[in-house]
């Protein structure tokens, strides 16, 4: 006798994202990876909405974090990385960023962006209620 599958079977997704969905940049980022994760093997984590984590909030919120299924918590460049291996169209660009020296470039990249990602967030919020009102 087959028994059904479990309406609380474990997600079989390969990796799960940690983002800020207060950041209209990590919007258009994740709605980009949203849209080429055409099997849904990413679970994607709103971290501006309740229960979006229970530990690390503030860290998570700093940096974009990344974990496979059966692996440790990644961050910034590297959670890029691991996003990019599960998205077959960006699997090429995952195994060129995974070498080391790319990898460094990538994340030094990377934390010039957090400096500078609050002006830019600030910039993009403005450009979004100009058009708002203009509508």
């Amino acid at each position: 006798m087959m028994s059904e599958p479990s309406s609380t079977a474990p997600d079989q997704r390969s990796l799960t994202v940690w983002y800020d969905g207060d950041c209209p940049i990590c919007n258009v980022e994740i709605g980009l990876m949203r849209r080429l994760d055409r099997a849904s093997a990413i679970e994607f984590v709103d971290l501006s909405l309740p229960g979006g984590c229970s530990t690390d909030r503030a860290a998570r919120l700093a940096r974009l974090h990344a974990q496979p299924r059966d692996g440790q918590v990644v961050s910034g460049a590297e959670a890029f990385v691991a996003m990019w291996r599960v998205l077959p169209r960006l699997r090429l660009l995952a195994s060129i960023a995974s070498s080391p020296p790319i990898l460094w470039l990538l994340e030094r990249a990377y934390l010039i962006f957090l400096k500078v990602r609050p002006t830019l967030q600030a910039m993009a919020r403005w450009g979004l209620a100009q058009q708002a009102t203009k509508r």
